[in-house]
């Protein structure tokens, strides 16, 4: 039965989206009423590939879900962090076209900092990814900073979400450098001991 209230609230929101896209099309100005009422369902991707990041397994028996960049980044150290950036960047140009003011996206860089920074760390920053979820932080400052239809994106927006993509590609490339680099750099070290080479 829950099932078939949220279909039909979908359909009566997507009814209305349309109904309101409409009208902007023909040159009319929209109600604030339906206006909110068009703008309140945020891309359905990004809710998803949060859930997906953040929340997809639930430990048995509680109420903790853990995301796939830590249980990854567990058994693949620094492939948690390149699925995390990915989303991260996602986030980031999905708040852009939102409209989300400066202030709010300088928030979610801070997020993807302190995701990427701890995060660097093998393991501990698996274990902390399932405590702090970045993107999930990131959505919700989106749902409530978006949609100032007066807004655009300016030179400051555009260097923050820079930023922001730099960051998140930092997130991946530094685990990976110290997991992958460091690992084989012991490896031949151990090989070149044992060979007397």
């Amino acid at each position: 039965m829950e099932r078939h209230l949220d279909e039909h609230a979908k359909r009566i929101t997507d009814r209305a989206v349309d109904e309101a896209l409409a009208r902007i099309d023909g040159g009319d100005q929209l109600s604030p009423e339906l206006r909110k009422l068009a703008t309140q369902q945020l891309a359905p991707w990004a809710e998803k590939l949060v859930r997906f990041l953040d929340e997809t397994l639930r430990i048995p028996g509680t109420n903790i879900h853990l995301g796939l960049d830590p249980v990854i980044g567990f058994l693949i150290p620094g492939a948690g962090d390149a699925i995390t950036s990915t989303g991260s960047v996602s986030l980031l140009l999905l708040a852009l076209k939102e409209r989300v003011p400066t202030i709010a996206l300088l928030r979610m860089l801070l997020n993807i900092a302190i995701d990427t920074v701890v995060g660097a760390i093998p393991f501990l920053g698996d274990a902390f990814d399932m405590f702090f979820r970045s993107n999930r932080r990131n959505l919700e400052i989106i749902r409530k900073y978006r949609d100032d239809p007066k807004a655009k994106p300016g030179a400051a927006d555009y260097l923050v979400v820079g930023a922001g993509v730099l960051l998140a590609i930092a997130g991946f490339v530094i685990p990976v450098v110290i997991v992958y680099g460091v690992g084989f750099g012991v490896l031949y070290e151990l090989w070149r001991t044992i060979t007397g080479s």
